[in-house]
């Protein structure tokens, strides 16, 4: 297991001189945030966060993330165009040594919650999702102001882009992500590129959007659309455990036996009713995910890839990007870390 860190680049408050603080991790995973979706990357600023991190001691094997163009996602006639470009990204990130790209599939929202600074009995401050207060807001009306989507639409734009997917339902959204797949697989098994899909975050349908990326089920019949190491996911404890049909230690020991797991998020959630949940601490005592299972999971398989840990609370009077403060999701990884050590000397 290799653990990694999030890093935003320059403008992160978190530094890499304090991720490199951080005890037994290894890297970061970073992208070139700057780019707009669709465009191609350069090789200069690819090659500058690797020297940036390297400066430090830190790998830089994880790129998360390249975004996949709303085009590509509805099947309009531009794909093939931005699929090219894709493609090209994908070559420029394995000359410069990344292993991993971890992306998603999600229609105009990327992960979505109602607060991102739910105040905690203890004065921590944490991300939550509650179900009746998202669909209390009207996006078309520009009642949305949350992470997880692209801000630089403009109102008419995203009307347009929601009008767009009025015709794709969860098969037309298969189809499209299929076309997609079969186009950059040649070229993921010719540069050794593992491309490591995000799970539906929370993994259910939002504002009449299709998700198909969020049950085994589901996962299942998306790695079969490419069987290869190339083909592969990033299994997201949090967002796949915030449905509680979900069994994620099950879902690690099925698809990380056959080597589809490329990278893994590990934070834990607190189910609130059947579609609301907490994030909350790393521990188990604190969610309702056993993460002790879950590193277990990780090492029965024999999993070698790379973790890291996931969304953190807000605590220690820190400020900065929800979620992505240093405090927590530091003393998240120091708590993995001692599972992983725990279960690898049983």
């Amino acid at each position: 297991m290799k653990m990694t860190f999030r890093w935003y680049g320059e403008d992160d408050p978190v530094s890499l001189e304090y991720i490199s603080q951080i005890p037994l991790m290894d890297g970061i995973v970073s992208a070139c945030y700057d780019v707009p979706v669709g465009k191609e990357w350069k090789e200069e600023s690819i090659n500058y966060i690797k020297s940036q991190a390297n400066n430090h001691d830190l790998s830089f094997e994880v790129v998360e993330s390249v975004p996949v163009h709303e085009d590509i996602k509805l099947g309009k006639k531009t794909r093939d165009e931005y699929i090219q470009v894709y493609i090209n990204n994908i070559k420029k990130l394995s000359n410069a040594g990344i292993k991993v790209i971890c992306y998603n599939f999600m229609p105009v929202f990327d992960w979505l919650r109602s607060n991102l600074s739910y105040e905690n009995t203890d004065g921590s401050t944490s991300l939550i999702y509650r179900e009746d207060e998202i669909l209390n807001m009207d996006p078309k009306k520009g009642e949305l102001s949350l992470p997880g989507w692209d801000s630089s639409y403009t109102k008419e734009s995203l009307i347009n882009l929601l009008d767009e997917y009025k015709n794709i339902d969860d098969e037309k959204l298969f189809e499209n992500i299929a076309y997609f797949i079969k186009g950059i697989m040649p070229t993921c098994e010719q540069y050794s590129v593992k491309m490591a899909i995000h799970p539906d975050d929370p993994p259910w349908p939002v504002f009449d959007l299709p998700r198909i990326i969020r049950d085994e089920k589901n996962l299942e019949r998306f790695l079969k659309i490419h069987d290869s190491e190339a083909n592969g996911l990033t299994l997201c404890t949090g967002s796949l455990g915030s449905d509680g049909k979900n069994n994620v230690v099950d879902m690690i020991r099925k698809f990380g036996k056959d080597k589809k797991i490329g990278f893994i998020h590990a934070r834990n959630v607190k189910l609130v009713g059947e579609r609301g949940f907490n994030e909350t601490a790393h521990p188990s005592k604190y969610g309702s995910l056993d993460m002790y299972e879950i590193i277990k999971a990780m090492y029965d398989v024999g999993f070698d890839g790379y973790v890291r840990p996931d969304h953190g609370r807000m605590i220690w009077g820190e400020t900065g990007k929800p979620g992505y403060g240093l405090y927590d999701r530091a003393l998240g990884a120091a708590y993995l870390g001692g599972l992983w050590e725990a279960v690898s000397k049983k």
